[in-house]
C-alpha cells in the first residue's frame, strides 16, 4: 500500500510505501478522515484522505459506501476522462472505505510538523545516471 501526500502552499507530491504493520490500522478509513503522518514517518503531520484506488486501477468516490465495487452510469469526476456533454458511460468503481485491496491512498497534507518541507519533499536520484 502507498500513500501520495501533497502539499497546496507548494504544489509539490511525494509518494511513500506504507510499513506492513501500519497497513491494518487504515483498513476501515474513509475518504475525508484525517491520518496521523507517523504512519509514513512524517511524525506531527496530519493527512488528510482525498481518494484512493484498488488493484484494478479503479477509483474510488463519496458517493459509495462500503468497500464494495460497483458500476454505476457516470458523467463527470473520478472514474471518467474527457466526458463530452451529455455522455454518460457506466464505469466499475470503488466504495469509500479503505479495504484489503486498496493499493494507492491520496492525501493532503493539513497540519505540518517540525520535519522541515525541504526533506519531505526531496528529490530522489534517476536510476539511469
Amino acid at each position: 500500500m502507498k500513500i501520495v501526500f501533497s502539499d497546496k502552499k507548494s504544489g509539490k507530491t511525494a509518494q511513500v510505501d506504507v510499513p506492513k504493520e501500519y497497513e491494518t490500522s487504515l483498513i476501515g478509513k474513509r475518504i475525508g478522515d484525517d491520518i496521523e503522518g507517523s504512519v509514513v514517518k512524517l511524525d506531527g503531520f496530519k493527512l488528510k484522505i482525498t481518494g484512493m484506488s484498488d488493484s484494478n486501477g479503479a477509483p474510488s468516490r463519496v458517493e459509495i459506501d462500503g468497500t464494495r465495487k460497483v458500476w454505476p452510469l457516470l458523467h463527470s469526476g473520478p472514474g471518467i476522462k474527457h466526458a463530452k456533454k451529455g455522455h454518460r458511460a457506466r464505469r466499475m468503481i470503488r466504495g469509500n472505505t479503505l479495504s484489503a485491496d486498496t493499493v494507492q491512498i491520496n492525501t493532503i497534507i493539513t497540519e505540518y510538523g517540525t520535519l522541515p518541507l525541504e526533506e519531505v519533499f526531496k528529490a530522489k536520484p534517476k536510476e539511469n545516471e
